[in-house]
């Protein structure tokens, strides 16, 4: 008996996954969880099942219920799954290229939904938007990553950007690169935000360094630092909030 075809995924190309051959309770299995999802709400589903039915447009026959279930394995959690990008998503055996743009496509959206819910306004006074900003856009990056939101005099956002990017437990700040990239945007005051990978994000004796010779270095510009945010899988510390700025 000849070995069963692979899926192609929805660009034609074959995906590394084997459908397994339909069981009795995988017959159907794809039409019910699509009319439980229309009936109670995407809410009401595991993230395996939301997974699922990211999948089901990618990979378009066969049983991806294992496939979802190791993606949240291997990745940890839903959300770093989708945050996991491309490449990466591509050393899960069964995902292809197709897949893996899918998946990517639906962290991309997320993190542009969070940020409209922050541009255009006044940060401070719309905090909790911010912070599922940082959180969607930090919490899951396997390497330290440093950005900086520039802000205007009325505390608007006027660019959020990735200033560096480091390795799993260090990305290189260079305070006057911060500062001249503060003049070119005309900005009045940042927003300093890194995230550690490790998921913890309690400052560091380096992090509290790095953010005074940020403080110093905009001082006489009269460039204000309003916080330093430290984004990990447990939460999001605040300077501020820890009476350290």
């Amino acid at each position: 008996m000849p070995p069963p075809a692979s899926v192609q995924d929805a660009a034609g190309q074959p995906d590394l996954w084997r459908a397994a051959p339909a069981q009795p309770h995988q017959l159907g299995h794809r039409e019910r969880l699509r009319t439980r999802a229309a009936r109670g709400g995407l809410a009401a589903l595991p993230d395996y099942e939301l997974l699922e039915l990211l999948l089901f447009r990618s990979i378009p026959r066969g049983d991806v219920k294992p496939l979802a279930k190791a993606l949240i394995t291997r990745f940890g959690s839903l959300g770093a799954a989708l945050a996991a990008g491309p490449e990466a998503l591509k050393t899960v055996a069964g995902v292809g290229e197709a897949a893996a743009l899918d998946l990517s496509l639906a962290h991309e959206a997320a993190l542009r939904i969070g940020r409209e819910r922050v541009e255009r306004r006044t940060v401070i006074s719309s905090w909790s938007a911010l912070l599922d900003y940082v959180r969607t856009a930090l919490a899951h990056e396997p390497r330290e990553q440093f950005r900086v939101l520039f802000l205007d005099k009325k505390n608007q956002l006027i660019a959020d950007e990735v200033m560096n990017r480091g390795t799993v437990d260090h990305a290189p700040v260079y305070p006057r690169e911060v500062m001249r990239r503060a003049l070119e945007v005309s900005a009045s005051a940042l927003i300093l935000v890194h995230n550690h990978p490790s998921g913890d994000p309690s400052p560091s004796a380096a992090d509290i360094d790095m953010t005074r010779q940020i403080v110093e270095a905009g001082r006489p510009l009269r460039i204000s630092i309003h916080d330093h945010l430290i984004v990990g899988r447990d939460g999001v510390a605040s300077f501020k909030a820890l009476g350290l700025l």
